[in-house]
């Protein structure tokens, strides 16, 4: 039996006032710097407060907050962040990212390439951690200070930086948003990413040579104090592995599980790591102190920000507005280039509204499943063409988390002389998104990947 709608006083206006609470609070905390997510959970709870203030039904209203944060593919997610945050901290610390550094310096690479390097080495930690976040809290403040010595331009090396961490974020198989995209369309992940080579590729290319010809600036110190060596490098096998296990069709927990293993392994037995850092006990604190803990906490921010933000779209979506505006978009017998171009509009939409790429994901993803199964649209088509969109806007605009972030790891560079640029600076030199709406544009206009029917 069907439940009548979820409504709210002064209708469609009283269901959308917890939005009108979350994005000014947002936008606000965006503009006055607010430092990660955590900054946004105090917003969301007003939301929360707000919308039930505004329901008819209390009760239902709170039954539908919960509901929305327990959907599988939340939990999924959730886990997911955390084994990845735990994986993130491992290879950091086993010095995959001063490896990365030293390959740089070993081979004399300055002005454009320094900073042409400086996105592979960011897309490489991106594409093995998964996470964006924590790709730009790592290689920030360790490749962005460097770029004083190496001649490169602040603001096209911060853009470089930010543009590998969505680059590793569009195409790594442990990615929140390659998760959901895939998910949500039932399409698998190993597939998934391969059918989304053809994409992403070329943006990463593009990005590669303009940030290689526009990169290059005055010389102002030293690449002293940054660490590197080349121990970590055979710690590239890790995101490797965790590949070739999610092309073969194995969970996602489990290639996690395996990455986070071998990472502990191979760290013990090339002295990389100690057994110490994997867990002590503090004297006198009655705690336990460990990277695992560490990986698990950085998880933790964007966890509760993705739960009270995914249970604040639920009562939308009982109200039914929501399908009601989504819904007259499903007109079928149109060609497919107006449907996907209806399925990049609504994703778009929802990340501008939300603010976040995953929640976006999974507010319309039932929505662009039915609209594209009835419009013969595949389901790798599907899943790529939602996670392109949602890799564009929130790693451009100054009110999103990747440029805020990123903006504020330029600080590290204020010992060398340089300028801490604002996440506005930081965004509009993020090529690879740029590239990413080009590429978005031509793939629809041309058909250029329509016909991988997946999934396997």
């Amino acid at each position: 039996m069907t439940s009548p709608p979820l409504r709210f006083h002064a209708g469609a206006a009283g269901a959308l006032a917890p939005f009108a609470v979350f994005l000014a609070g947002v936008v606000g905390l965006a503009l006055s710097g607010a430092p990660d997510e955590r900054g946004f959970w105090p917003v969301l709870l007003a939301a929360w407060t707000v919308g039930l203030a505004r329901a008819t039904d209390r009760r239902r209203y709170a039954e539908a907050l919960i509901a929305g944060m327990s959907q599988p593919l939340v939990l999924l997610m959730i886990v997911a962040w955390l084994l990845a945050g735990v994986l993130s901290t491992l290879l950091s610390a086993a010095g995959f990212v001063q490896a990365l550094a030293w390959a740089s310096s070993a081979l004399s690479l300055s002005g454009g390439l320094y900073v042409a390097a400086a996105f592979a080495a960011s897309a490489l930690v991106a594409t093995a951690t998964g996470t964006s976040f924590g790709t730009i809290l790592v290689c920030g403040p360790r490749l962005y200070p460097a770029g004083a010595g190496a001649g490169a331009d602040p603001a096209w090396l911060a853009g470089a930086l930010l543009a590998g961490a969505t680059f590793g974020d569009s195409i790594s198989p442990i990615s929140d948003t390659t998760i959901a995209s895939a998910g949500t369309q039932h399409a698998d992940i190993g597939g998934t990413v391969v059918s989304r080579l053809r994409y992403v590729l070329p943006a990463g290319l593009l990005s590669l040579i303009v940030y290689a010809l526009l990169g290059g600036g005055p010389a102002r110190g030293a690449q002293a104090g940054l660490a590197m060596s080349p121990d970590g490098w055979p710690l590239v096998i890790v995101p490797m592995l965790i590949v070739a296990l999610l092309l073969r069709q194995r969970h996602l927990i489990e290639a996690l599980l395996c990455g986070i293993v071998v990472t502990m392994a191979m760290g013990l037995g090339l002295g990389l790591l100690q057994p110490s850092q994997l867990l002590r006990l503090e004297p006198g604190s009655y705690a336990a102190a460990s990277l695992i803990i560490d990986g698990l906490e950085r998880g933790v921010g964007v966890s509760v920000f993705t739960l009270l933000l995914v249970g604040l779209v639920r009562p939308l979506e009982e109200s039914g507005l929501l399908g009601q505006v989504i819904g007259r978009l499903q007109t079928s017998g149109q060609a497919p280039a107006r449907i996907e171009l209806r399925i990049i509009g609504v994703a778009m939409g929802a990340v501008l509204l939300t603010t976040h790429s995953v929640v976006a994901l999974l507010t319309v993803g039932d929505y662009v499943r039915h609209l594209g199964r009835a419009s013969g649209i595949p389901a790798y088509r599907r899943a790529n063409l939602l996670d392109l969109a949602v890799c564009s806007w929130p790693f451009l605009l100054p009110y999103f988390l990747p440029p805020i972030l990123m903006a504020g790891a330029t600080a590290s560079g204020e010992a060398m002389g340089w300028p801490r640029l604002s996440p506005w600076a930081v965004g509009v030199a993020n090529v690879y998104s740029w590239s990413l709406l080009g590429v978005m544009a031509v793939a629809v206009a041309t058909g250029l990947g329509r016909s991988d029917r997946g999934p396997r």
